[in-house]
């Protein structure tokens, strides 16, 4: 054995030795030693360590695998947020962009740094000092899954930055997990072969396998990862984009080599056609490429929006289409009884998902499109959008083929259906089982009553068991209910409950929010529980009461009158409240400002910011922001092709302003 001095000095010699080969064979793809080489170094390494374990260290590429099997992930705030990005689908989107940003920096010339947009899981990973200290997964772009674990079984992960020309004393990259094609059919095979579900895709594929709750298990599965964009920086100051994906190719952290800087927008379209060309003979899946100004100074200039920067954009491809056929059609009952058709497809691959169900919208949709049971279609899917015919084959028609029409009973309870506008009603209400789960999924999603545990399944469950058949049954559940079921152990039981239980306290907007009234949603609830301050007033409001506020029109204020009308639902809020939901009413400051009492409506495409971000603008500057014009109405501000809203305004006088106008009055 060696001696205590000599084995320490030893052990960082193997530690270089083998991050540098871990550089050399999953960063630069260019191995110089062989696997038994490397295998050698490793043993010799883990051996030195077993001896003296004083010696160990969290960034030693002996701990990559093997870390604590987590109960479930802790959540972490972000360095920085990690935003989304808008979409241009044309050419015309994207010279939109180019003149847009030109204009508000006042330069004749950008430069661009465009890259393939990789179709993965997104993550942040922090260093300290060149060490590797965390990774989370995006989630809601401020908050994220804690997967510092599991990101260190990924090879292409250095625990530790090359130092070639210093490294910072902080560092927080943003990366996109992946796992190559080969390595997802691969991966496949083996599940198949265990008699255990296929993954449907690579992206879904790796996000599955980072958020692995036993790091062992994420080890096991082909991973890759390439970086692209520094969050966070101190230490080191770094002027463009390019100069950061240099650096951070300097520090051993992976960067796609397709990446690329343009001088004009034509070499950027020109990048993106090249792209959509090479895209079925990569490696990996791609859906578009990002473009971002390369100088940061612009992009500080910029800024962002709500969710998304302003100095960079997403540009598409197109969707692609396959050829398959629909079975059959089918009326799927939504939450409020719309009755919504949807093709049942012969399974087909479409941009590595398998699609066997498309919507066709409605039935004007299907009369307009001709479409028939029997037909030969294409069907088109970009993203995650829902998949959707695109164009009917009826060249290929054999004349077996049947039309189809919305039924006039509810296939789920079968009530009877009325047809209001262009869509299809059933009129069971919540004694139609469909409408019953989507009213308790609604009533217990995210922005809602936000109840842990109760997902769609759960609520099949429950529903199909005959344990709820209201909403408000819910707070009658118990644990032995629960325990009966087969998704239900003893912790999920009591979370399931814990859960109930924390929502009689949520806020008088989200419980609005929650009970589903049709043309009321999280904005409304919240300017309705402002107004009206308890449910009471609100269930008592009468129409004019309500056309009364700013952002209220007739049809929403019908719909909000029918609904306290009816009689089971009163009685269903009544027993709510006996139930303890307590809808607790919120202090709402009054805001004061430049735009104290004015009223704006917005209407045509905004480009500095979101329709809601100009919204939110105005109410922090004191003002209103209403949906409908009226005499009510101070501003109109028209952005790029305004609508009907335009034409009101002009017909009743109100003053209507561009968005550079209404950006002064802000300023």
């Amino acid at each position: 054995m060696l001696p205590k001095e000599k084995a320490k000095k030893r052990i960082e010699e193997l530690r270089k030795l083998i991050r540098h080969h871990d550089y050399l064979y999953y960063v630069l793809n260019k191995p110089e030693i062989s696997d038994a080489e490397y295998d050698k170094l490793m043993v010799e390494l883990k051996e030195l360590e077993e001896a003296y374990p004083e010696f160990i260290s969290p960034d030693s590429p002996t701990q990559r695998v093997g870390g604590f099997a987590a109960e479930e992930f802790k959540t972490v705030t972000h360095v920085k947020p990690m935003l989304s990005l808008d979409s241009a689908f044309t050419e015309e989107d994207v010279k939109r962009f180019d003149e847009r940003v030109k204009r508000e920096l006042g330069v004749k010339n950008i430069e661009y740094v465009v890259e393939p947009k990789l179709d993965g899981l997104s993550v942040e990973l922090v260093y300290e000092n060149g060490v590797f200290v965390s990774g989370s997964t995006r989630g809601d772009g401020v908050t994220g899954e804690d997967v510092t674990e599991n990101l260190k079984t990924v090879k292409s992960v250095p625990l530790r930055l090359r130092e070639k020309q210093g490294i910072p004393k902080m560092l927080a990259v943003r990366g996109e997990v992946i796992m190559h094609i080969k390595d997802f059919e691969e991966f496949n095979k083996q599940l198949i072969e265990q008699g255990e579900e296929p993954l449907a895709n690579p992206r879904n594929a790796a996000s599955g396998s980072l958020r692995r709750l036993d790091p062992k298990e994420t080890a096991e599965r082909p991973l890759d990862i390439f970086f692209y964009e520094i969050l966070s920086i101190k230490g080191i100051e770094i002027k463009s984009q390019w100069s950061a994906l240099e650096h951070l190719r300097e520090w051993g952290l992976k960067v796609n080599h397709l990446t690329k800087k343009c001088s004009t927008i034509d070499e950027v379209i020109k990048y993106h056609t090249e792209m959509a060309e090479k895209r079925d003979t990569l490696s990996y899946e791609i859906d578009g490429v990002v473009i971002k100004i390369n100088d940061l100074s612009f992009q500080e200039k910029l800024g962002v929006k709500a969710r998304s920067p302003r100095w960079a954009i997403a540009y598409k491809f197109p969707p692609r289409e396959e050829e398959t056929e629909i079975m059959d059609i089918v009326a799927q009952v939504g939450r409020t009884g719309t009755l919504t058709p949807v093709a049942l497809l012969k399974p087909v691959d479409v941009t590595g998902v398998t699609v066997s169900r498309a919507t066709l919208h409605n039935q004007d949709f299907i009369d307009q499109m001709d479409i028939r049971i029997g037909d030969k279609v294409k069907v088109a899917r970009a993203g995650d959008v829902i998949p959707e015919v695109v164009k009917v084959l009826k060249e290929k028609r054999t004349g077996r083929e049947k039309k189809f029409h919305i039924p006039s009973k509810c296939p789920v309870c079968g009530s009877k259906v009325v047809k209001e506008g262009a869509f299809y009603r059933c009129t069971g209400g919540l004694a139609c089982p469909a409408q019953l789960k989507r009213s308790i999924a609604h009533y217990a999603s995210k922005g809602a009553m936000d109840i842990e545990g109760l997902g769609r399944k759960n609520v099949d469950l429950l529903v199909d068991s005959g344990l709820i058949k209201r909403v408000s049954d819910l707070y009658t559940l118990k644990k032995e209910d629960l325990l009966c079921l087969p998704r239900f152990a003893e912790k999920s039981a009591e979370n399931l409950l814990k859960g109930i239980e924390n929502s009689k306290n949520q806020s008088l907007s989200r419980f609005i929010y929650a009970l589903g009234i049709p043309n009321v949603g999280e904005h409304m609830a919240r300017v309705l529980a402002e107004k009206f301050n308890t449910l009471d007033a609100l269930m008592n409001a009468k129409e004019e009461d309500l056309i009364s506020i700013h952002e209220v029109g007739p049809e929403t204020a019908e719909s909000i009158v029918s609904f306290f009308r009816e009689k089971t639902n009163r009685e269903e809020i009544e027993r709510m409240k006996k139930l303890g939901v307590k809808a607790t009413v919120e202090k709402m400051k009054k805001k004061k400002g430049k735009l104290d009492g004015l009223v704006f409506v917005f209407t045509g495409a905004l480009s500095s910011f979101s329709r809601e971000e100009a919204k939110h603008i105005v109410e922090e500057l004191g003002g209103k922001a209403a949906n409908s014009v009226s005499k009510n109405v101070d501003f109109v501000v028209a952005g790029e092709k305004p609508g009907s809203k335009y034409d009101k305004a002009k017909k009743l006088g109100v003053k209507i302003i561009n968005e550079e106008e209404f950006k002064n009055m802000i300023s």
